[in-house]
């Protein structure tokens, strides 16, 4: 499983032009399951996602988590984050998970992110989806499990 972090002041995801998520200050991650990915894997990276800590402290030292600042998160499917890039001039999404299991795994974690943290937003898998984003630092973060 990876996920790409990225800490925002905003963040929003569309579907034919109709916002599905929106958050304000915390974290959108983009999210890719891979063929290998279990429930193993969804509880540890929902545990990193909300537990990374990439919001500064008092002293400006990144030392805070979403769980600490209480913030948004807006999870978003990509699959392309899974491209084998080793060779050639297109990617192969061969070690992404097949499209319905890979769902099944990330609203697994969609669920247990929201039992966990009061502020989960998603877009829409599958879906064309447009993501607008205020990347704040800029902060981006790639994180595997």
């Amino acid at each position: 499983m990876i996920a790409v972090l990225q800490r925002v002041l905003e963040a929003r995801v569309s579907v034919d032009g109709r916002t599905v998520g929106k958050i304000g200050p915390g974290l959108l991650a983009l999210v890719a399951v891979e063929k290998h990915d279990q429930a193993e894997n969804i509880q540890r990276m929902v545990e990193r996602v909300l537990t990374y800590r990439v919001f500064s402290d008092e002293n400006g030292k990144m030392n805070r988590s979403l769980t600490d600042t209480g913030g948004g998160l807006l999870l978003v499917s990509q699959f392309t984050l899974a491209a084998d890039t080793t060779k050639g001039n297109r990617p192969s999404f061969t070690p992404a998970a097949a499209p319905v299991e890979a769902e099944r795994l990330f609203n697994e974690m969609l669920t247990l992110a929201r039992a966990r943290h009061p502020i989960v937003e998603t877009g829409q898998f599958g879906a064309e989806m447009t993501i607008s984003l205020i990347n704040h630092g800029p902060v981006t973060i790639r994180l595997t499990s």
